[in-house]
């Protein structure tokens, strides 16, 4: 299958950004609608994407922005669902609804999809639950799909790791909400990979593919090696499930959403898989990358680039 031109929705965000890279080195022409392009400025770099501004939830906008292209790739998610557009309805459902459409009014057939482990009508989480009904969706859309179900996503840019390493610079002691839940996180390359790799793959039209990394680890795992690798490893006070939904509601009423009673609700089921990434893309184990990021927040080695820098001002 001959593919020059793909439209990425959620192109501006943490997956995205590392995608484009990815289908740019591949030589195709890459549209990013987005209604921020301060958000998208490290794209605009890359030789053949253009940025635009749009509004996806808008049909017509929609349609106009994927117009002419041959693929549509939908990035688009949510963890903590609020109101509107913000909502997991709006983002999951609804919007998966409009690509759907949009691919049918001009003609692609191309659909690739990114939905989450654990998706399903009768999942414990409004998050779990919408992105099964998107993948309902694309699955009787008519389209060639392929669609993603990856575990939790870790990268430099992440807002899981990094998360648990500021907390822990700040706070002198941990208290943890459902500590005990299993996750087997994967890299943000090797799903950028699995995303680029099945474009043209006709065997991989109407199926779908579980992305996990190499291991599986608690979230209490995560959040100790999170600290070790920091150098402010804190005492972790794991909360039973009361106090872990009671936590939650809480932190609620933040400005800023880090935890919801949904996230908490998701993370009942273990967010892991036996199968192994698809189209022989090898994974990455957490061990072999996150100290590159992680340990910049060190003292030790914010240390050693004053020092590094000082000598080289000479």
């Amino acid at each position: 299958m001959i593919l020059n031109d793909v439209c990425v929705l959620g192109g501006s965000g943490f997956v995205g950004r590392h995608l484009c890279e990815h289908l740019v080195e591949k030589g195709l022409r890459v549209t990013v609608p987005t209604r921020d392009r301060e958000r998208a400025k490290a794209l605009i770099l890359l030789p053949t994407v253009d940025v635009v501004t749009a509004d996806v939830h808008d049909p017509e906008a929609l349609a106009r922005v994927t117009r002419g292209c041959d693929a549509v790739i939908n990035l688009v998610g949510v963890l903590h669902g609020g109101r509107g557009k913000a909502g997991f309805g709006q983002a999951h459902v609804e919007l998966a609804r409009r690509v759907v459409d949009a691919c049918r009014r001009n003609g692609i057939r191309r659909l690739v999809h990114m939905s989450a482990l654990n998706a399903a009508p009768d999942a414990p989480s409004n998050y779990l639950r919408t992105k099964g009904e998107g993948e309902r969706i694309v699955r009787e859309s008519g389209l060639d799909f392929t669609i993603f179900r990856p575990s939790v996503i870790f990268g430099p840019e992440d807002r899981f790791l990094n998360l648990f390493a500021q907390l822990q610079r700040w706070l002198p002691v941990l208290f943890l909400g459902s500590p005990d839940a299993r996750f087997q996180p994967v890299y943000v390359v090797n799903v950028a990979q699995a995303f680029a790799e099945c474009l043209p793959r006709l065997e991989s039209f109407g199926k779908s593919y579980d992305l996990a990394g190499p291991k599986t680890y608690t979230l209490r795992e995560l959040v100790a090696y999170t600290g070790e690798l920091t150098g402010h490893r804190r005492p972790i006070v794991g909360l039973g499930p009361s106090l872990s939904y009671l936590q939650a509601g809480l932190m609620e009423l933040l400005p800023v959403k880090l935890l919801t009673r949904d996230n908490v609700n998701s993370m009942k089921l273990a967010t892991v898989s036996d199968a192994r990434l698809p189209f022989g893309i090898e994974p990455t184990a957490l061990e072999a990358v996150a100290p590159v990021w992680l340990a910049q927040r060190t003292p030790r080695s914010r240390y050693n680039l004053f020092r590094d820098r000082s000598h080289g001002a000479r």
